[in-house]
């Protein structure tokens, strides 16, 4: 019964039972077409067949061995990831808010070492969100989240997202690390401006501090790279990621440049589930797909052409402010509150999210067709004349 899960999340009515590919299908069979994709999460839509092959080959092998003992799909992933980016080691964990409890420690550990104990001062983005435990609650820059869960974590200053002064005012010897995410996703599908994060990096570098970006949402091949940062130029000491890294299946990770990683030593840190064989055998099917199957490849022109077909929609209707973000994070800015638009898109078989205050998230599989978008946007239509029509 509903009534024995949590009163946690406000949940549209609809009980879901398979899907594939972008579609999804509730327990009466009525299809919907998913451009939520689990938030960010379901890079390769729904049951996808090499995902589902791993997961029956590896399910037979081993799926849990503790991290008192090596196994090959961790080291064999950690590898991937690192021959892929400009980083060199990695610790996994389950989730997103899991990684960034990691960079926060990480980023703690490493200040003491350069500073001692008074280098402790994390600097975090106003509008920001970056999970629901404790630490990572405490440097989410949004009063709603973390007002019932007061006193949170010391040792903090928020300053405003794309604004260097502000955080010039505020960066010190004192300062351990700066935490942002490249793209604002809770907070409204915000990007990072490319000459800000360039300045950030170098106060960070002058200051010995850690830059850590979060690319949970906006990292695995949305934004037409496989790390997030690639399509900004900048490279951050620490990368905390999840949703996408398993396609579906839980995993999180944390990619950090070798002088980073050694603050850490045995003892420091540990996760039980972390990097477990069948979470990193699904992650390493997942990897090989976005990258050499060309599904990254493909993203930017997908995203250029969604864009297009959502800037229609701005000509068409006054509600309509603009289209937002990078790559297949996109977001359509709306006067006012988009609960109405979203919904009615659900009705008409569309499942769409909001983030922020006014700003209707659209985050398909990367492996979505330009018939699809098509499909898509013709149903937001169809809701926006709607719920407008009078």
């Amino acid at each position: 019964m509903k009534k024995n899960i949590m009163n946690t999340y406000g949940r549209f009515d609809v009980i879901f039972e398979k899907g594939k590919g972008t579609k999804v299908y509730d327990v009466d069979g009525k299809e919907y077409l998913d451009f939520v994709a689990g938030v960010a999460v379901n890079c390769l839509g729904h049951s996808h067949p090499a995902i589902a092959k791993t997961l029956a080959a590896q399910g037979e092998k081993l799926m849990h061995i503790s991290n008192l003992y090596w196994n090959t799909e961790q080291i064999a992933l950690a590898e991937k990831l690192v021959s892929h980016s400009d980083h060199h080691q990695v610790f996994f964990c389950n989730s997103g808010t899991e990684a960034v409890e990691t960079g926060l420690k990480l980023a703690r550990k490493y200040g003491k070492l350069k500073g001692g104990n008074s280098k402790n001062q994390i600097i975090y983005m106003n509008n920001s969100f970056h999970g629901r435990t404790m630490g990572a609650l405490a440097v989410t820059g949004q009063e709603k989240y973390q007002k019932d869960f007061m006193p949170l974590m010391t040792g903090l200053k928020s300053v405003p997202f794309n604004d260097i002064e502000k955080l010039k005012a505020v960066i010190d010897e004192d300062t351990c690390a700066v935490i942002l995410e490249p793209i604002q996703g809770e907070g409204g599908i915000v990007a990072a401006q490319r000459t800000y994060l360039q300045e950030v990096k170098a106060l960070c570098s002058q200051y010995d501090a850690l830059l850590v970006f979060d690319e949970v949402q906006c990292g695995i091949g949305r934004l037409g790279s496989l790390f997030a940062y690639q399509s900004f130029g900048v490279i951050p000491d620490v990368i905390c990621m999840a949703k996408g890294l398993g396609g579906g299946f839980p995993i999180g990770a944390v990619l950090a440049t070798e002088e980073a990683a050694s603050a850490f030593v045995p003892g420091d840190h540990g996760c039980t589930f972390g990097g477990n064989p069948l979470a990193c055998a699904v992650s390493l099917t997942v990897l090989d797909e976005l990258i050499n199957n060309g599904i990254i490849d493909g993203v930017n022109e997908k995203s250029l052409y969604m864009i297009g077909k959502l800037a229609v929609l701005q000509e068409k209707f006054d509600v309509v402010q603009g289209v937002q973000g990078l790559g297949l994070l996109l977001g359509l800015k709306v006067k006012g509150e988009p609960k109405a638009i979203i919904n009615k898109c659900f009705e008409k078989g569309l499942m769409l999210v909001g983030a922020g205050e006014s700003v209707i998230r659209v985050v398909p599989p990367l492996n979505v067709s330009t018939e699809e978008i098509d499909e898509a946007v013709k149903i937001l239509e169809e809701a926006i004349l709607e719920v407008y029509k009078d």
